[in-house]
């Protein structure tokens, strides 16, 4: 006789699901003000997800989880990259490193890679989202994906938070996050970091008139 599967668990899963869809998203976008909506489109739908686990577990902590989530991810850091685009006058289109399709293609490929190595662990948890982590182990493999196939170094650091919001999707599937001062720690250092690269930014701009990778690469080769 099959079990029912509880209301909170299918919509963990349904928000899981959605931000595997926003991380394929963001490897398909080439404007880069669409790339930060969907991030903090991504961002919000972490809130939500773990304030249904708070809800369903009873959790405290997770509680400021999702509230840091919500104020850091949908509304602080978005509003940074905003700002930090309009500032340095960059363009809208982002040519990849290698064409669309066959980033999605080697993205598939990554997701299932991620739910093979994913499954044996997620077993062997007992929380409620544990169905999730091979989603989380994904998002965190499309971000990296993202990263090394993108020139522009604004579009890295989306990459880079994207891939901290799989490692957050990922420690409420397994252990239902990480001690609070753990995660405030994280999430000061993720806020001091995006400023620092900001900074960096109006150097390497002032520096190569451009953002392009390519632009230091070839002053290291030389």
């Amino acid at each position: 006789m099959s079990t029912a599967i509880p209301l909170s668990a299918q919509l963990i899963n349904l928000f899981a699901a959605v931000i595997l869809l926003l991380a394929f998203a963001m490897l398909a976008q080439r404007r880069v003000l669409q790339l930060i909506n969907l991030f903090a489109l991504q961002g919000f739908t972490l809130f939500l997800s773990t304030l249904v686990v708070a809800v369903t577990t009873g959790q405290a902590h997770l509680y400021y989880s999702a509230g840091l989530t919500l104020m850091l991810k949908t509304l602080l850091l978005p509003w940074i990259l905003h700002r930090l685009v309009r500032k340095l006058r960059i363009k809208g289109e982002v040519e990849p490193l290698i064409n669309i399709p066959t980033t999605m293609l080697v993205g598939i490929g990554l997701v299932m890679l991620a739910f093979n190595v994913a499954l044996p662990i997620s077993q062997l948890a007992s929380t409620i989202a544990r169905g999730t982590l091979g989603i989380a182990l994904a998002v965190v493999m499309l971000a990296f994906l993202m990263m090394i196939t993108r020139k522009k170094a604004i579009t890295q650091v989306v990459g880079f938070l994207s891939m901290e919001n799989g490692l957050f999707l990922a420690a409420t599937s397994a252990t239902y996050g990480m001690p609070m001062v753990v995660e405030l720690g994280i999430a000061l250092d993720v806020l001091v970091g995006v400023i620092i690269l900001g900074v960096f930014f109006f150097q390497i701009r002032d520096q190569f008139d451009s953002l392009d990778i390519h632009h230091m690469e070839r002053l290291k080769d030389n």
